[in-house]
C-alpha cells in the first residue's frame, strides 16, 4: 500500500508540472521544516484514497459550478444560493450543517476531540447587481457566467475537500468547518465573517478561505481599506436667483482636490504601499439649480493599519477644511454642513513566516511541484487576521478572468489541483495521524 502511495505521489508531481522558472520543485525540510510532516501525510494511504477521489470527480466539480452559478447572490440576496450550498453539504456528508442569523452557511466535520477548529471558506455574494443573467454560456472548454470564478468555484473546492474526507473516511483530530460566508464583496463589507467571529466562531484556531485564482499564490497579507460616502449639503436654491448661497458641490469639488493634493504626497513617501480613489460622485437636481447636495464615495487601502489609518485621518481633515473654507466665501444664506459615513471597514494585517498555517501551505504547495507566492489583498482573511488568528487565502484553481466583469470566465485545467492542494493544508493543520 505505501508503494502505491509513493507512486501516486510521484504521479502527482508530474500532472504539478514546473515553476515559474521552468524548473521542476520539491518539498525538502532544508527550504521548509514542514515538507516530512506534509509528505507523510499525503502518503497515507486514506489521503491517496481521498485525492485520487478527487480527480475522478472533477467533471461532476464542473456540472456542480454551472448549476450553483446559475443560482444568483447578488449583494444582499445570497439567501437562495445560501440555501442550495447548504443541501450539497448535507448531501456530501457534514455532520451538521446550518445558517447562521446573518446568512452564513456553516458545515461541521468532527474531529477527533482536539481543540483548534480549522475553518475552509468561500464567499456566496458575487458583485453582481439583482438581476443580471448567471446562466452559464458553454463555448468549447470554457464556461463564461457572472461569478463563475468569483467565489462560486471557490464554493466547490469546500465542498469536494468535505466529499473527500467522507469518501476516505478521514478523521482530522479537530474539528473542521466549511463555511459559504455573506457580503465579502464591496459594501458587503466582510459582513459574513464578522459576524461568525463576533459570534465566537465556535474556537476557530486557523482560517483559510478559498478566494483567487493560483495554484502558488499564497495570501497572507491582509490588504485594509476605509471606505466613505461623503455628503455635503446646503440649502440649494435657483443658479440666479439663489446666487451667492453655499453650493455643495463646488465645496465637494475643493475637497476631492484638497484630498488628493495631500493624499498623493503622503502616499508618495516611503513606508509600506497606500492607494486612495474618489471612485463614485454624483448630486444635483438641474443645471439652473444651486444643487442641494453632493456626494462621493472614497476607497482608501493600505498594506499597514497605521499608514490606513493615517490617510483615514487626512481625509476626513480635508473635507472638514472644504467645508469650512467654503462656508468663509457665502454672501447669503446658511451655511454648508458635511457628513462622512464609513461604509466599509477592512482591517490590515499579516500572517508571518513562521506561522504553522502559512509553512505548512508553503509546504503543500512546494509538495505539488509549485513554488509557493506570497501575496496581499482583501478578503475575508482580513478578519481572523486582524484578530491575531492565523489566516491564509489560497486559490479556486483552473484557469479564469474578466473577474467582476459581465464576461467573466472560466476553464477546467487540472482544477482538482487545488482541491487536493486545499485538502493537505486543511489535513496538515486540523491534524492527521
Amino acid at each position: 500500500m505505501r508503494a502505491a502511495a509513493l507512486l501516486f505521489a510521484a504521479a502527482f508531481h508530474a500532472l504539478a508540472g514546473a515553476s515559474a522558472s521552468g524548473q521542476a520543485v520539491r518539498c525538502d525540510d532544508r527550504v521548509n521544516a514542514r515538507c516530512t510532516e506534509i509528505a507523510r501525510i499525503a502518503q497515507a494511504p486514506q489521503v491517496v484514497r481521498a485525492l485520487r477521489f478527487i480527480q475522478r470527480q472533477n467533471d461532476t466539480a464542473r456540472s456542480e459550478l454551472i448549476a450553483l452559478t446559475q443560482i444568483p447572490a447578488p449583494p444582499f440576496g445570497e439567501e437562495a444560493r445560501a440555501a442550495a450550498y447548504a443541501e450539497l453539504l448535507r448531501a456530501a456528508g457534514a455532520d451538521s450543517v446550518h445558517i447562521d442569523s446573518i446568512g452564513n452557511v456553516i458545515a461541521l466535520r468532527r474531529g477527533k476531540g482536539i481543540p483548534g477548529t480549522v475553518a475552509l471558506a468561500g464567499h456566496l455574494d458575487t458583485v453582481f447587481p439583482e438581476g443580471t443573467d448567471v446562466t452559464v454560456r458553454v463555448s468549447g472548454d470554457t464556461l463564461f457566467a457572472p461569478g463563475i470564478g468569483d467565489d462560486t468555484r471557490g464554493l466547490i473546492v469546500i465542498l469536494h475537500v468535505l466529499r473527500a474526507l467522507v469518501e476516505a473516511d478521514i478523521r482530522t483530530d479537530s474539528d473542521v468547518l466549511f463555511i459559504g460566508t455573506v457580503g465579502e464583496e464591496g459594501l458587503g463589507d466582510l459582513r459574513g465573517v464578522k459576524h461568525l467571529f463576533r459570534a465566537g466562531a465556535p474556537h476557530i484556531a486557523a482560517f483559510i478561505a478559498i478566494d483567487g485564482g493560483s495554484d502558488d499564490g499564497i495570501t497572507n497579507e491582509a490588504l485594509g481599506s476605509r471606505r466613505y460616502r461623503v455628503t455635503f449639503s446646503g440649502p440649494g436654491g435657483h443658479s440666479w436667483g439663489a446666487f451667492g448661497t453655499g453650493n455643495p458641490v463646488h465645496a465637494l469639488g475643493r475637497a476631492i482636490l484638497m484630498f488628493d493634493t495631500v493624499a498623493a504626497r503622503f502616499t508618495a513617501e516611503p513606508g509600506p504601499r497606500t492607494s486612495y480613489s474618489v471612485g463614485r460622485i454624483g448630486g444635483g437636481t438641474s443645471v439652473n439649480s444651486i444643487p442641494f447636495e453632493a456626494w462621493a464615495e472614497v476607497d482608501m487601502r493600505s498594506q499597514d493599519q497605521n499608514r490606513l489609518l493615517a490617510i483615514d485621518s487626512i481625509f476626513r481633515a480635508t473635507m472638514r477644511n472644504a467645508l469650512d473654507e467654503q462656508n468663509a466665501a457665502l454672501r447669503t444664506g446658511q451655511p454648508l454642513a458635511v457628513s462622512m459615513d464609513l461604509v466599509g471597514d477592512r482591517p490590515s494585517g499579516i500572517t508571518s513566516p513562521g506561522t504553522p498555517l502559512l509553512d505548512r501551505a508553503m509546504a503543500v504547495t512546494l509538495w505539488t511541484g509549485v513554488e509557493p507566492r506570497l501575496g496581499s489583498s482583501s478578503t475575508d482573511s482580513n478578519i481572523p487576521i486582524s484578530l491575531g488568528i492565523p489566516a491564509i487565502t489560497i486559490g479556486r484553481g483552473g484557469v479564469g478572468g474578466e473577474t467582476h466583469a459581465p464576461g467573466e470566465w472560466w476553464l477546467d485545467r487540472e482544477s482538482f489541483r487545488a482541491v487536493q492542494r486545499a485538502l493537505l493544508i486543511v489535513l496538515a493543520e486540523a491534524g492527521f495521524n
